[in-house]
């Protein structure tokens, strides 16, 4: 395949990577904008009618763990295509003139495929050169944020002139395009891929969260029937432990959760969920307020597709984020990003609690929140995969994504529960007051997330400090370990052209070279040959540094000159 050619697929890939993971968002949020009038059309309840938002982020975090399982294997293009179909079946049942149950059966369906945009990171990473493919996957995780401020508005619209079938309808049209364009355009994953499945461990996990979104999304059980919501607290924290466990001894696991120990991975999971939580609480305290009546004492009285347009300033600056931080990311590291962003989250908070009286103020926050919430998405990927290989890129990403996902979900019940709070007996709406409170909760959580943030971004610093003051007793996080032995040499020189690219390529992704095999004494069945061992401080960061562009260079330029066997190896924690 000729250069012009590879690049001209390259510029139609990125287009499309977008475009779906665009859509899946913004098809998953049709539900919000929507619920008043699903519950007029069905004559069902307004708590009921919420199920058609529920129930979508409920499916999608049951499946994206799964979907990037399969998408880390040689099956990810079939994988794509076949989440896409369930997608648009089920955007077909949201627009047929079914009962409810079957409304709600097509937006689990739709909720689907919020498990792609995983995936759509993994194509990026390994088929696009690494700078742009960097910058790309930062695009793929803000589109997926900034989805829903696409969608809303767009979905108010339509149901307003046209009826709630013709919001459906577009959900429709647009995935169907979407499965045509994933149709053209997917590529084939790289071979020698494999990936299998843990369907008992998947069973577990979907238990256990589906029970935390439940318990965060119902409310009225922690305030009404706490004798029935603390049972099924403990019941999810059980399920999900059991999870953790059978992971931790499977062969094959769902998750690699040895990863997600990594201190890189394990503090970004963390700011994620914290950060998460805060920022959705901050987009559902600025919507509400701007649709509360004037009856109230206070607010907009704003309609929902007018209350939607309110979104617009957190699409337009979350776009702008995301295109300006992977330029950034050259000059300061991610953890630092992280940090930076949620402070402007933050900073909307405090502009929210402190001046809310005219709309502009309100627009203003909302800026500030899709800054801070672009920025951060695409930071969060870079923080990530900078110790993770190519072929867990699904995987890793996939877990951020369930994490991303409760946090959002107990936001919105951490905002429900402080503005119920704020209600006097009687009234529809809660005092002004209580929107202050929340908000306060709000830059508290943000502030969390900035020095959880600080402190990843000075986790070498702090593991070096810890290393030198405490005595080595086999209680330190696994290191990792190349061990290659040189059968026979066929080309000296290129052998030669090999290691002057591949120390330094090494030494860049945190290697040492312990020995270069110059003396070797074969004991048993062994065979004496040069053998070299290269010390990690992580078993992650061995099989990251082999994926590295710098080293496959390297590789390239070794090509057939040598026969040798290197093994990646974990040592002992």
């Amino acid at each position: 395949m000729s250069t012009a050619l590879i690049r001209s697929e390259a510029r139609l890939l990125v287009p499309a990577l977008m475009f779906i993971a665009l859509v899946v968002a913004a098809v998953a949020s049709l539900g919000a904008p929507l619920i008043t009038s699903v519950a007029t059309t069905f004559h069902v309840s307004l708590d009921s009618a919420q199920w058609t938002l529920t129930i979508a982020l409920l499916s999608g975090a049951v499946a994206t763990p799964v979907l990037g399982r399969l998408g880390a294997g040689p099956h990810r293009r079939a994988t794509i295509l076949a989440t896409l179909a369930i997608v648009v079946v089920g955007s077909a049942l949201t627009v047929l003139p079914l009962p409810f149950a079957w409304l709600l059966a097509g937006r689990a369906a739709q909720g689907v495929g919020l498990g792609l945009t995983a995936l759509m990171m993994g194509v990026a990473r390994d088929h696009l050169p690494e700078e742009r493919g960097a910058a790309t996957i930062a695009l793929i995780s803000v589109v997926s944020i900034i989805g829903a401020g696409v969608g809303y508005p767009l979905a108010a619209l339509l149901a307003e002139f046209g009826g709630l079938r013709a919001a459906y309808g577009f959900g429709l049209l647009v995935t169907a395009i979407a499965f045509l364009t994933a149709w053209r355009s997917m590529p084939a994953a790289p071979e020698g891929r494999s990936a299998h499945v843990n369907v008992a461990g998947a069973l577990v996990l979907a238990g256990g969260l589906l029970l935390v979104l439940f318990l965060a999304g119902e409310r009225s059980l922690w305030s009404r029937h706490l004798a029935v919501a603390v049972p099924l607290a403990v019941a999810a924290v059980f399920l999900l432990c059991v999870w953790t466990a059978s992971e931790l001894r499977s062969t094959t696991p769902l998750v690699d959760v040895r990863a997600v120990r990594h201190p890189a991975v394990a503090g970004a999971n963390i700011a994620m969920f914290v950060g998460g939580s805060g920022m959705y609480l901050l987009l559902t305290l600025i919507t509400r307020y701007a649709q509360t009546p004037h009856s109230a004492g206070y607010g907009f009285g704003l309609t929902t597709f007018v209350a939607g347009l309110v979104l617009i300033p957190f699409s337009v600056l979350g776009f702008v984020a995301g295109k300006l931080t992977p330029r950034l990311r050259e000059r300061i590291d991610g953890p630092l990003l992280l940090a930076g962003s949620a402070a402007i989250v933050g900073g909307g908070f405090v502009l929210f609690a402190a001046a809310r009286s005219n709309l502009a103020e309100l627009l203003v926050a909302m800026g500030m929140l899709g800054f801070g919430v672009g920025s951060f998405s695409a930071a969060m990927p870079g923080v990530i995969l900078a110790v993770t290989p190519k072929s867990e890129t699904s995987s890793a990403m996939s877990f951020n994504y369930i994490v991303r996902s409760v946090g959002y979900s107990l936001g919105s019940a951490i905002g429900g529960l402080v503005l119920a709070a704020g209600t006097d007996t009687g009234r529809l709406f809660p005092d002004d007051g209580a929107y202050t409170t929340a908000a306060l909760v709000g830059v508290a959580a943000m502030a969390i997330t900035t020095m959880t943030s600080l402190v990843l971004a000075r986790r070498s610093w702090i593991w070096a400090y810890f290393r030198a003051s405490i005595p080595n007793t086999g209680g330190t996080v696994a290191k990792g370990y190349w061990v290659s032995a040189y059968r026979t040499i066929a080309d000296p020189e290129k052998v030669a052209a090999y290691d002057k690219l591949a120390g330094p390529a090494i030494k860049a992704a945190g290697g040492r070279l312990l020995s270069r095999g110059s003396r070797v004494v074969a004991r048993d069945a062994g065979i004496a040959e040069r053998t070299i061992l290269i010390e990690f401080d992580s078993f992650e960061q061995a099989v990251a540094a082999y994926e590295t562009a710098a080293y496959q260079e390297a590789l390239a330029v070794l090509a057939d000159g040598v026969e040798r066997d290197l093994r990646i190896i974990e040592g002992l924690d």
